[in-house]
């Protein structure tokens, strides 16, 4: 599934996203200066002398400047790292352009990312990407290395991430090809929520990005997840603003319905479509599947009315995890879920909210020896390097009141506010105890002074 603008025709993309421009300049990426005139690396060359197309960024000139801090390459650097995009360095494609695998002079494996100038994203999609990932760091955002703007040409280069995309993993799995298990998919879970609170929270202003799904969820070493494609993120709503308004861009099946509806555009947009990515996690199933009988192509719509039957959440497991997965952690899974799809948008949790919910799963080891007679899956236990609650659970001696959505509920919310309780306690020590030590060294002061 590739990017879609909602309503709209290709005929009528290039004057709304103008009128976008014009009406909301104060929502706008903050695309500096010298990004309009991002160097092509063939300077160094003199092959070029000059960037090309500076159409797209000319009324972004009186944002403010940031340094942008990402490499720049040559076309004919990439094409030598690709084997000049040959076939067998294909590694995919998306909503942007081809994504091929290379080699660069040192020896550093990447992946190269080239636009497809007949495409729906273009150069402002582009020069978004290269703003944020040049500006925004963490581990659970993929690392861009560098870019290419040689005459015509739009280029990005990443970090290779050897294992692909969460799609990959999830969806036309090959015979030979193992499925997640229970315990890797809330670490993927809780890793994705992470990098958007890194967005959300830590970003200054907010950044929502607009394009959460499982293809743009991409795997390194040990299952870690990063965040890619950020050619459509916008900067979120500031001050007295609740909304950015904006036009309706997005993958069928991830987009929040308010925004859908009303180009009203909000971060918990993106926790909506964190939790369609979540059940799919969950169920395996795709967010949009053709495939499927009448009533089940949309996962949403076929999920809401398994929350209202406690009975029936074993049913919404992947079948490929063969019954080997903890049902109080499915439960408790599926509340998240279940939260983060709410059709009202107040009713959403905060992403933060999520990622502590999705710590305690994460944190929590799946013993699959411990089967049960009625396969209602094994235990939860505290995992040594994780800071969970630290809840053991045994299914013989849970009880079906316990298991209940409601339950489970109240359960995710005292470890909510358990967390919040425990941050404040030790905030509070530690202010005790720097007044303490600014105390005693005013004493000491006052007393040599004597």
């Amino acid at each position: 599934m590739g990017c879609f603008p909602c309503f709209d025709s290709r005929d009528d993309e290039k004057p709304h996203l103008n009128k976008e421009r014009d009406d909301h300049k104060e929502v706008q990426i903050a695309v500096p200066s010298n990004i309009s005139k991002l160097s092509s690396g063939g300077d160094r060359l003199k092959t070029r002398s000059n960037v090309g197309p500076r159409r797209e960024a000319s009324g972004l000139k009186d944002l403010p400047d940031s340094q942008i801090a990402a490499q720049t390459f040559t076309f004919r650097e990439l094409a030598a790292a690709t084997n000049n995009f040959r076939p067998e360095s294909f590694l995919g494609e998306g909503g942007f352009g081809r994504v091929y695998k290379g080699r660069l002079h040192n020896g550093q494996v990447v992946a190269v990312k080239q636009l497809d100038r007949n495409g729906l994203q273009g150069n402002r999609e582009f020069l978004v990407e290269v703003l944020m990932l040049s500006l925004l760091h963490n581990p659970h955002l993929v690392n861009l290395l560098g870019y290419c703007a040689d005459g015509d040409q739009r280029l990005l280069v990443y970090e290779f991430m050897p294992l692909g995309s969460l799609e990959d993993h999830l969806h036309d799995l090959p015979p030979d090809k193992e499925p997640l298990d229970w315990s890797t998919r809330m670490k993927i879970a809780a890793g994705a929520a992470k990098g958007l609170e890194h967005l959300h929270d830590k970003a200054n202003p907010p950044v929502i990005y607009r394009d959460f799904k499982s293809s743009n969820i991409l795997l390194g070493e040990g299952f870690i997840p990063k965040l890619s494609d950020f050619g459509l993120a916008k900067l979120g709503p500031t001050g007295d603003k609740s909304h950015v308004s904006t036009r309706v861009m997005g993958t069928y099946g991830y987009c929040a319905p308010e925004y859908a509806m009303t180009g009203q555009l909000t971060v918990k947009s993106d926790v909506y479509s964190f939790g369609v990515v979540f059940l799919e996690i969950i169920t395996g199933r795709k967010a949009i599947d053709s495939t499927r009988p009448q009533g089940e192509q949309n996962l949403v719509a076929w999920v809401r009315p398994f929350f209202n039957d406690r009975k029936r959440y074993v049913k919404l497991a992947d079948p490929r995890l063969q019954g080997k997965f903890p049902i109080r952690g499915l439960y408790q899974a599926l509340a998240v879920a279940s939260m983060c799809t709410q059709e009202q948008a107040a009713a959403r949790p905060l992403i933060g909210d999520v990622v502590t919910a999705l710590s305690y799963l994460a944190n929590h080891s799946y013993d699959p020896s411990h089967s049960n007679k009625d396969e209602r899956g094994g235990k939860l236990l505290r995992n040594e390097e994780g800071a969970g609650s630290g809840r053991k659970w045994d299914v013989e001696g849970g009880s079906e009141r316990d298991d209940s959505p409601r339950e489970t509920a109240k359960m995710l919310n005292r470890d909510l506010e358990r967390e919040r309780a425990v941050a404040e306690a030790k905030m509070w020590g530690e202010n005790w105890r720097e007044k303490r030590r600014q105390s005693a060294q005013g004493s000491s002061f006052d007393a040599n002074n004597g």
